[in-house]
């Protein structure tokens, strides 16, 4: 039940993250160009992703537990980086350094960083719930 309860938060962020892409596309890029739009729509997703996580964590993992916490924050990642790279790649035919493109902190891009809110956030928030 956990692994289907899983799956359907991370549809859930997916959605989210698509949004997030239109918002970033159609009203923050034309205003601020594509560096600050990049940031602020990351931004914007992560704290997005990290309100439904908040939402939903004790209903995907009722027992809170720490270790089954960690695992699906490194679900929830390794399901969105399978999907970008492969949906990216294979369907959309994006070479392979466009995509490593939006993780390259150095070059002011921070993507990488939701998914340290999306691997960070279920343990932190589930163990704050547990305690109450």
């Amino acid at each position: 039940m956990v692994v289907i309860r899983a799956a359907a938060v991370w549809l859930l962020l997916f959605l989210v993250a698509l949004l997030g892409a239109m918002v970033r596309e159609g009203l923050l890029l034309p205003r601020v160009g594509e560096a600050a739009a990049h940031v602020m729509g990351s931004a914007l997703v992560a704290g997005f992703m990290v309100t439904v996580i908040g939402l939903t964590v004790a209903w995907v993992v009722p027992s809170l537990g720490a270790r089954e916490l960690w695992f699906l924050g490194m679900g929830w990642v390794a399901a969105t980086i399978v999907f970008e790279f492969g949906f990216g790649h294979f369907v959309v035919g994006h070479p392979w350094s466009r995509l490593l493109h939006d993780y390259n902190l150095v070059a002011g891009r921070v993507w990488s960083l939701v998914l340290l809110a999306i691997f960070l956030a279920p343990v932190i928030l589930g163990r704050m719930q547990a305690r109450g």
